[in-house]
């Protein structure tokens, strides 16, 4: 008989978690961070609360993602993917479908704790992205299914999840969240995208219609170049009209890497050559955040300083 330790449960929740996807939301949750203490709004209680029920939901939506595309049968063809942990007997559907409900408990739970903190537009936020999480892939309109995955993502993993993390600290609506989340809710959707973009006959196999089949394969790969280098020249139009200070064009560093991500997709359609792209997307999200963070944190020290 095969015992299975603790450690090996924790490494299968891990893997179900889908750790390199969630930059998702540390990037805008550190941009919020940033924003609020240029303002001086920063209060760190409501932001590490707002951080761990923004996980919470992540995590969730990647179970729920995990669970009803298993159902769906969507991960029967796939031969390279984030998580599979059920194809790959790691967790049974039941466990995933459990530990989805409760994720999205929790999320929901430390919401309500902000929401009366804070103020209504928290509670519409909110609900939107719940709403997002649950029906990604699941119900009867499942948006990922029905080429809405990347509008999804872009809205409610950008400038509306920097809006949220910063209204808690600052309790009051403010236009700067929302157009700074935008070149991040551009990178977020690269990332599933580029997902899709791997995953197109499998997706095709089960009636998934993601913008990588409904666009065609080449104009899935421009997209991915709209989305990609659109992140950088939003950040370099912000800059210019005074929304970013100068600091922030430090996302440029990370060019190269986007260079050669884009290179990779236009050079294959190999689902195991273009798996890696998809996770190289997610830590090109990742630096990408950190660097706007760390240029936007800088420029104030500099302020301080001179």
């Amino acid at each position: 008989m095969t015992i299975i330790t603790f450690n090996d449960r924790a490494a299968a929740w891990y893997q179900a978690a889908r750790p390199r996807t969630l930059t998702a939301t540390y990037a805008p949750l550190g941009l919020a961070g940033v924003i609020a203490l240029d303002q001086n709004e920063f209060e760190l209680i409501p932001f590490v609360l707002a951080l761990i029920g923004a996980l919470f939901l992540q995590v969730a939506a990647n179970l729920i993602n995990e669970y009803f595309d298993f159902k769906r049968g969507a991960d029967a063809l796939k031969v390279a993917g984030q998580g599979m942990i059920i194809k790959n007997a790691v967790l049974t559907p039941q466990a995933v479908l459990i530990g989805a409900i409760v994720t999205v408990l929790l999320g929901c739970i430390i919401g309500l704790i902000l929401l009366f903190q804070s103020g209504s537009l928290l509670l519409w936020i909110g609900l939107g992205g719940v709403l997002v999480v649950i029906t990604y892939t699941a119900g009867p309109f499942p948006l990922a299914y029905n080429g809405l995955g990347e509008v999804a993502v872009f809205i409610f993993m950008g400038p509306l999840m920097v809006l949220g993390a910063y209204y808690v600290m600052a309790r009051q609506f403010d236009w700067l969240p929302v157009i700074a989340g935008l070149p991040l809710g551009s990178m977020v959707a690269a990332i599933l995208h580029a997902n899709n973009i791997r995953d197109r006959d499998a997706d095709r196999a089960v009636n998934k219609r993601t913008l990588a089949l409904l666009f065609g394969l080449r104009g899935a790969r421009i997209e991915y170049v709209v989305l990609v280098g659109g992140a950088y020249v939003i950040v370099a139009l912000l800059v210019l009209l005074g929304y970013m200070p100068p600091t922030t064009l430090l996302v440029a560093v990370t060019l190269p890497e986007a260079i050669k991500l884009i290179q990779i997709i236009y050079s294959t359609t190999d689902p195991t050559l273009l798996h890696p792209a998809q996770g190289r997307t997610a830590k090109l999200h990742g630096a990408f955040g950190l660097w706007l963070v760390v240029g936007w944190l800088g420029w104030l020290i500099l302020d301080i300083v001179i």
